[in-house]
């Protein structure tokens, strides 16, 4: 009788502890990943990434043989 009294609870003993502070911390980095990955999701969901590309792309225009035109043809150089 006198040794059943003397044992802590498992529940008290530092391993236990030890385990279940791991575990709630795993469990809330979980959580704030898969917040973090609807969140991204919900925010592109209305970009559409590739018409707004080909836009841009589209919307260059290429003067002087296929190249850019960088306002230097516009500009008279005083020598």
């Amino acid at each position: 009788p006198l040794a059943a009294q003397t044992e802590a609870p498992f529940y008290e003993e530092w391993w236990f502890l030890l385990v279940m502070a791991l575990s709630s911390l795993i469990l809330i980095l979980l959580v704030v990943f898969a917040l973090v990955l609807h969140g991204q999701s919900k925010k592109y969901k209305n970009c559409s990434t590739g018409k707004t590309i080909s836009n841009v792309e589209e919307s260059v225009t290429l003067d002087n043989g296929g190249f850019t035109a960088l306002e230097l043809n516009s500009r008279h150089l005083n020598i």
